[in-house]
Formats: C-alpha cells, sequence, structure tokens
C-alpha cells in the first residue's frame, strides 16, 4: 500500500487519520498473465492501483481485437466509464503479466469522498488525469499519422514498445501489424 500513499503524497500531504481511513478500504488482488480483470458486459465495481503489471484495455472481437490503452505501474486504473455509471463495460481489461493491485470498489469510493475532503481531491485529480491522458490519445489519432503516431508513442512512452506484443501496439495506433512493421522497417 505505500505505493498508493507515495502516489497521493506526490499531489497532497495526509493527515496520519486520513490516509488509515482510506487505505482501510483498498484490498490487494492478484491476477495471472492473461488474466480478464474486467469483462465486456460486466459493470466495472473496483477502482484499482496497479502496483505491479501491465493492464491492456481492449474491445474483444473474434476476428479483430482492438487495443486502446495500457496501465502499468503505479497507475489507476478500471473501466471507469462503467465505474462512474455503474452500467456494463463496453470493453475488457486484461492482464498482460503478472499483476498486482490494491482495489477499492464503488462503494467504498463514495464513502472515501463523503468522509473525507482529501479524498474529493485525489477523486478529482485523478479524473483530471484521466480525461487528459484520453483527449491526448483522441486527439493524436486524428492529428496524426500512423508513422508519426508510432514515433511519438516510441518517444513519450517507450516501455509500450518494451513489454507490450506488436500486434496490440498495432491496434492502439490504428494499423494492422504488417502496417507496423512496414513503419519499423522504415525507421531503422
Amino acid at each position: 500500500m505505500g505505493h498508493i500513499r507515495e502516489y497521493y503524497e506526490r499531489i497532497i500531504k495526509l493527515q496520519e487519520s486520513e490516509w488509515e481511513f482510506i487505505a482501510s478500504h483498498f484490498e490487494r488482488k492478484v491476477f495471472a498473465k492473461n488474466e480478464i480483470i474486467t469483462r465486456q458486459g460486466e459493470t466495472e465495481n473496483f477502482l484499482s492501483f496497479v502496483e505491479t503489471g501491465i493492464v491492456r484495455f481492449y474491445i474483444p472481437d473474434v476476428e479483430n481485437e482492438l487495443t486502446f490503452n495500457f496501465s502499468f505501474d503505479k497507475e489507476f486504473t478500471c473501466a471507469y466509464d462503467s465505474f462512474l455509471t455503474q452500467t456494463p463495460s463496453e470493453y475488457e481489461l486484461q492482464a498482460l503479466t503478472e499483476t498486482v493491485v490494491w482495489q477499492i470498489s464503488f462503494d467504498d469510493l463514495q464513502k472515501v469522498y463523503a468522509q473525507t475532503k482529501v479524498g474529493n481531491y485525489l477523486g478529482r485529480f485523478a479524473s483530471e488525469k484521466l480525461f487528459l491522458a484520453k483527449s491526448k490519445r483522441e486527439l493524436s489519432l486524428l492529428k496524426y499519422n500512423a508513422k508519426e503516431r508510432y514515433l511519438r508513442l516510441f518517444s513519450e512512452q517507450p516501455d509500450i514498445l518494451k513489454f507490450i506484443p506488436l500486434k496490440f501496439v498495432a491496434s492502439y495506433i490504428g494499423i494492422t501489424p504488417q502496417g507496423l512493421s512496414r513503419i519499423r522497417r522504415q525507421i531503422t
């Protein structure tokens, strides 16, 4: 749980009583490599902090899965739209490696918001960060061609290229694996 506190304290200093109250609502869970964390059609009930591991967000399809996001160590993750609205998720979250998370349920998070001022502040900060990342990705898909998206990904998020299979990287930047192979040949 120390990683969550470090994450929070980069934003705001916590009183010990606030931290103890917040920490008491988190539970540790381990997901095996390739295990589905959230299934399409299920309502997301947990906000998770990734202690270690990699989580992939994708739309399952028998012929052509669409990968659209990843979460890494020391980040919050979940099917956030499903979590906020308490409606079924339209996509899945998968552990690409063994993944250790600390989870807080929707109901417990509401208690944290209601009973701590700092909880509301931290929730707003996390929401704003998720919104900015989503906006940046959408603009990238609209503004840059595939080669530019790949090069930007390479410079801005090198972990994706180190640890993620290329077929998922290709889907993430909106091209086929063959298209990604052509781009990689052009720049090497």
